[in-house]
């Protein structure tokens, strides 16, 4: 098999890094099943990480937190999970955060089409990555609706980013 690419977070501009923590997920391990979709085939439990993170520079307004599978067979990945407008005062996330109706802040539609953290379902062949990212932005609220596509959603996090960390573990089926 040959070798993945690089993570996209990769081609982004540089940014300052943040130091992302879980209690649930780590860097290149295998997620339990606790992470894992309950649909398309895949029997897991669909709760969100924990996250927590630090380091966030002077003038961060709000956070944003996206998990994204680069190693999706649509050639443009699969947004897993996509929330925004955080308070600059959070700066951890408990376990289960990403289900729909959570308060934590403003859950953009994944590409499950549902408003929540979509938990991993990839194809059989081989391992995927799961960026858990957390993004320190310039402006309190995003200026996107929880309906605008993740693609776009992305885009404007980018465009706003000061600093960017990220967790990415593994999953295959």
């Amino acid at each position: 098999m040959s070798p993945r690419p690089p993570i996209p977070y990769d081609f982004l501009p540089q940014v300052p890094a943040l130091t992302v923590e879980s209690d649930d997920v780590r860097d290149g391990e295998t997620m339990s099943e606790a992470q894992v979709f309950d649909d398309w085939g895949a029997t897991g439990q669909n709760i969100s990480p924990h996250l927590r993170w630090s380091g966030a520079p002077e003038g961060t307004l709000s956070y944003a937190v996206t998990c994204f599978d680069p190693d999706a067979p649509t050639g443009s990945g699969f947004w897993h999970w996509l929330l925004f407008d955080i308070p600059a005062d959070v700066t951890e996330l408990p376990t289960g955060a990403g289900r729909a109706g959570s308060d934590s802040g403003v859950h953009g539609r994944n590409d499950y089409s549902t408003h929540a953290y979509g938990g991993a379902a990839p194809p059989p062949g081989w391992p995927h990555r799961y960026i858990f990212a957390v993004h320190a932005l310039d402006v309190d609220k995003l200026g996107v609706d929880a309906d605008t596509p993740p693609a776009v959603v992305g885009f404007n996090i980018t465009a706003h980013t000061l600093a960017r960390g990220y967790i990415a573990p593994v999953y295959e089926t």
